[in-house]
């Protein structure tokens, strides 16, 4: 069976100058861009020292000292803008870009359906071509499952799965302790965006995100989740970021079924983490052979980061070319996430005994 899990290049790819020096972009953005072909022209940081030792590290030509120099020299080499900052601080930055620049935004877009609203609108305003970083639609394990669903080879798709049982580690992210919304905007809002490029729009959903008990500085760390498409499609997301009872009891996985067959996806990069485990990819078809496993080349973490860049950079050449991960489309993403956090504010229902 012959599946592309490779993303569309640009023919002219543009340099790009990234606003943060986080983790997710020395885990991620950088090894993607590198081996994507792309050449990194800046870059700044409000920590002076990580953005130096970064650039040294990276190679990337400017270190710029402020934000403002960074935009003003990246404006004059036609770069596209990276934003990889706290969801909190995108709409400062966006204001501050070019008009007509092209940007690609790190997920969540904001902290609230409020916030992601303003930031579509200064989009729409400045006529930037935005996307938001909502990656794991791109990841090569991701794309080879929607193929397979697009060629019909599933038959009609009727449940749709993600559980994670593990230990995260949140250390690692500090900023996540000052969140009144953590789990779902920042973690299951993967799980939420990759159903809707499976599945469409949800009709409503059913949400119950908490803390853990021994992570209660964290506002929340495990979430319920089922998105509602009707009598027959079950669409549901279980997380659990505080199972710490031994590495090989975790599970990470995205299962689909239809009519016909079905998928069942080990997401190795979240098991054990940041040490990680295998990706597994697991189907089986009504063609009596049972199931089997297909070797998929590249993961999530960095491959899935290409998509994002590739494209964003495709749809600057060619205004017609169907960008995944647009921010007219994140916004709908977030439009569900708000709806998770609405429903878990306003409880079950009674039980009446």
């Amino acid at each position: 069976m012959s599946l592309s899990t490779k993303h569309p290049l640009p023919v002219n790819p543009k340099a790009i100058a990234i606003i943060g020096a986080g983790g997710i972009v020395t885990d991620s953005h950088l090894p993607a861009y590198r081996k994507a072909g792309f050449t990194v022209f800046a870059l700044y940081d409000r920590d002076k020292q990580k953005a130096k030792n970064v650039a040294e590290q990276w190679h990337i030509p400017h270190c710029c000292d402020t934000l403002e120099d960074l935009i003003a020299r990246g404006a004059q080499e036609g770069c596209v803008f990276d934003i990889a900052v706290p969801a909190s601080e995108i709409l400062t930055i966006l204001q501050k870009l070019p008009a007509r620049a092209g940007v690609l935004i790190q997920k969540p877009m904001g902290e609230s359906l409020a916030q992601a609203q303003g930031i579509l609108d200064c989009c729409r305003q400045k006529g930037l071509i935005a996307g938001i970083n909502f990656q794991l639609r791109r990841a090569p394990f991701m794309m080879a499952a929607k193929q397979l669903v697009t060629e019909g080879k599933l038959g009609d798709i009727h449940d749709v799965e993600m559980r994670v049982i593990c230990q995260t580690p949140w250390n690692l992210w500090q900023f996540l302790y000052e969140k009144e919304r953590m789990e779902v905007n920042y973690h299951s809002i993967h799980y939420i965006d990759v159903i809707r490029y499976f599945l469409g729009d949800p009709q409503a959903v059913y949400c119950k995100t908490m803390k853990h008990p021994k992570m209660l500085e964290l506002a929340q760390t495990r979430s319920s989740i089922i998105l509602d498409y009707g009598d027959i499609v079950r669409a549901n997301i279980h997380t659990n970021h505080g199972h710490d009872y031994a590495p090989d009891k975790q599970e990470c996985f995205f299962k689909i079924e239809g009519t016909r067959g079905a998928i069942k996806i080990q997401i190795g990069v979240i098991l054990n983490y940041p040490q990680g485990s295998v990706d597994k990819f697991e189907y089986i078809l009504d063609d009596g052979k049972g199931w089997r496993e297909m070797s998929i080349d590249g993961t999530w973490f960095s491959d899935a980061f290409i998509g994002p860049m590739a494209g964003l950079q495709c749809k600057m050449e060619d205004e017609n070319y169907p960008y995944l991960n647009s921010v007219e489309d994140a916004w709908k993403t977030m439009c569900v996430v708000e709806a998770c956090y609405r429903s878990s504010a306003t409880g079950a229902t009674p039980v009446s005994y």
